[in-house]
């Protein structure tokens, strides 16, 4: 499979993690994240092969997550709820997620693109 780059453009994460993969000759299918945000399958699936906390997958330092006082709500609710959410909106989710169906990345780390992406 294609490696998938899921961002924003306008995210300077989003933008370092771009020039990484670029820099190091690695092709990649770009999404837009708002303008074709994962859906709760996908999303299901990238957490599944992450192998991070669903709590992972949330923009903790986006306005949205903020606005909808989500610090707070997480915790109660269930993986499906979250799921759901984040599904409804792609400013909830972090940046960016790359993978090629069976690895994922969240964020940009240089360490964890080198070891995930050379």
């Amino acid at each position: 499979m294609t490696i998938q780059f899921i961002h924003y453009p306008k995210c300077t994460t989003c933008k370092k993690a771009q020039k990484w993969l670029t820099d190091n000759g690695i092709s990649f299918e770009e999404v837009h994240i708002v303008e074709q945000p994962p859906t709760k399958e996908q999303l299901a699936r990238l957490w599944q092969a992450s192998g991070l906390s669903l709590k992972k997958f949330f923009n903790t330092s986006g306005m949205k997550y903020r606005e909808l006082g989500l610090k707070d709500r997480l915790a109660e609710m269930s993986e499906e709820e979250q799921l759901t959410l984040l599904a409804s909106d792609g400013m909830l989710i972090k940046r960016p997620i790359v993978t090629d169906g069976e690895k994922v990345t969240l964020g940009f780390k240089e360490l964890e693109f080198e070891q995930a992406w050379k």
